[in-house]
C-alpha cells in the first residue's frame, strides 16, 4: 500500500483540521496509514483536529438494514442508526494512534456539542462548543471527531446529510480559527474538468471560493457545496488532497491575484437534468408564481428558467429540475396547465448541462461566443442558456455531453498552464 506522503509542507506550526473520507479509512490497514500520517504532522509541531467519515460502504450497509425494516426510513431513528458509522471510525483511529504511542481522544458530534437545528437527516450547524477540543490540544493530544453528525438543543442525534463530514471539518476549522482545513479524498485536487471525460484535464493549484461554489453547485463532486459556503463565509483556507498520492492538491481561498489572467478556470457538467415546458400560457402578472409555486411547495428545486412572450398575448415557460423530480414536476405543471388554460405541456429528461466558470470572465470579453462557436463547430444545438457574473451554462442533448465538454475544454486551451 502507498503511504500517505506529501512533498509539500506547511512551513509554520499551525492548527490544522484534516478530514479523511470513507475510502481513506475503509480498512484497518488504511486507518493505520492515516495514523502514521497524523503523527508525522504532529511531529512537525502542528496541532491536529481530525474529522473522519464512516468506513467506505458502511453508511450504505446501515441504510440497507433500515430499508429491510421500513419502506421509507427517516427522521430521528435513522439519524441514531447512521451516526454509528462514524463512531466506529473515530474509535479505531484513536486506537491506532495510541498503539503508536500518541495520545488521542475521540468525540462524537454530541460529545463535542456540535449544536444543530432540529431537522433530522439534513440538519444545519448552528454552534460549536470548542472547550473540550482546545483542552485536549493544549495537552498535546490529537483530537478525532465524528463527521456528519451533531445534536439538537434537546440532545437528539442529528445528521448533516450527504457530504456532511466535509461540512463538519470546515465548521470546526472556522470555530477553532484553524490555519487550514485539509480535505483528503480519492482525487488529488480540483481539475479543469472531470479527467474521466477529458484526459487532458489539468489539476488547478488554486481556485477561488466563488469559482468552487459555482462548480460545486453545477455538479462538480469534489466538495460538498455546504462546506464551501461555510469556508467562504468564515474565510477558512481549504485544501483538497489525495489520501494516497503525493502532491499539494488544490488550495481554495478568497485570493484572486494569480488567477486574473485565466479566462475560465474549469468546466462543470451535469447529466441529471430534465426540462419541462408549458406552452401558450396567458401573459399576465403572477403567471410564473402560479406555475412555480406548487413546484416549490413540493421541495423541488428549479435550476434554469426561460420565459418567451408571443405575439398573441401568451407566453411559453420552460424550466429545468433534477431528473429524479421530473415525474413529480410534470404532474404538477399538467395540473397547472388545466387551471391556466395553457395550450400544451411537454418535457425532456434526456438533457445535460455544461457550464464554464471563472472569475476572469469579469475582465474578458467574448467568452460566451467562444463557447457557442466551439459547440456549433461540432453540430451541437443549444436548448437553453443561463449566465451569471462568473458562469455561463448551456443545456444540450444528453448524447452530446462528453463531446461538448471536450470541445469547450479545447477551445479555452484548459490543458495548458
Amino acid at each position: 500500500m502507498t503511504g500517505l506522503t506529501h512533498s509539500w509542507k506547511i512551513k509554520i506550526m499551525a492548527l490544522i483540521v484534516q478530514k479523511f473520507g470513507g475510502t481513506s479509512v475503509g480498512t484497518v490497514e488504511r486507518i493505520q496509514e492515516v495514523a502514521k500520517k497524523l503523527i508525522q504532522f504532529q511531529q512537525q509541531g502542528h496541532d491536529l483536529v481530525v474529522v473522519v467519515s464512516a468506513m467506505s460502504g458502511e453508511t450504505n450497509r446501515l441504510l440497507s438494514l433500515a430499508n429491510e425494516l421500513n419502506d421509507n426510513p427517516q427522521g430521528r431513528e435513522l439519524d441514531v442508526l447512521l451516526s454509528t458509522g462514524e463512531q466506529v471510525t473515530i474509535a479505531l483511529l484513536c486506537m491506532a494512534l495510541e498503539q503508536q504511542g500518541v495520545h488521542a481522544n475521540s468525540y462524537t458530534g454530541s460529545q463535542v456539542r456540535i449544536l444543530t437545528d432540529k431537522t433530522h437527516n439534513k440538519a444545519r450547524i448552528m454552534e460549536i462548543d470548542d472547550k473540550k477540543i482546545r483542552n485536549d490540544l493544549a495537552k498535546g493530544h490529537i483530537v478525532v471527531v465524528a463527521g456528519f453528525q451533531g445534536c439538537d438543543e434537546f440532545g437528539n442525534i442529528t445528521t448533516l446529510g450527504r457530504g456532511g463530514s466535509d461540512t463538519t471539518a470546515v465548521a470546526l476549522a472556522a470555530a477553532l480559527n484553524a490555519n487550514e482545513c485539509q480535505i483528503y479524498t480519492d482525487v488529488d485536487g480540483v481539475y479543469t474538468t472531470d479527467p474521466r471525460v477529458v484526459a487532458e484535464a489539468r489539476r488547478l493549484d488554486k481556485i477561488t471560493f466563488e469559482e468552487m461554489l459555482e462548480m460545486a453547485s453545477l455538479g462538480a463532486k469534489v466538495l460538498q457545496i455546504r462546506s464551501v459556503e461555510f469556508a467562504s463565509k468564515y474565510n477558512v483556507p481549504l485544501r483538497v488532497l489525495a489520501s494516497f498520492k503525493e502532491g499539494g492538491g488544490t488550495l481554495i481561498t478568497s485570493e484572486e491575484t494569480e488567477m486574473e489572467q485565466a479566462q475560465i478556470s474549469g468546466i462543470a457538467f451535469n447529466r441529471d437534468e430534465a426540462k419541462l415546458t408549458i406552452l401558450g400560457v396567458p401573459d399576465s402578472p403572477g403567471i410564473a408564481s402560479q406555475i412555480l409555486g406548487p413546484i416549490a411547495k413540493q421541495n423541488i428545486e428549479v435550476d434554469m428558467i426561460i420565459q418567451n412572450t408571443g405575439h398573441d398575448g401568451t407566453t411559453d415557460f420552460t424550466f429545468t429540475v433534477h431528473r429524479n423530480d421530473y415525474a413529480s414536476a410534470m404532474s404538477i405543471i399538467e395540473a397547472a396547465a388545466k387551471t391556466l388554460n395553457a395550450r400544451e405541456v411537454n418535457g425532456d429528461d434526456k438533457i445535460a448541462k455544461i457550464s464554464i466558470v471563472g472569475v476572469g470572465m469579469r475582465s474578458h470579453a467574448g467568452i460566451a461566443n467562444t463557447m457557442f462557436e466551439a459547440l456549433a463547430s461540432e453540430g451541437i444545438n443549444i436548448c437553453m442558456i443561463s449566465t451569471s457574473e462568473i458562469k455561463i451554462s448551456v443545456v444540450i442533448d444528453e448524447k452530446y455531453l462528453e463531446l461538448g465538454v471536450r470541445t469547450v475544454h479545447n477551445a479555452f486551451e484548459l490543458d495548458h498552464e
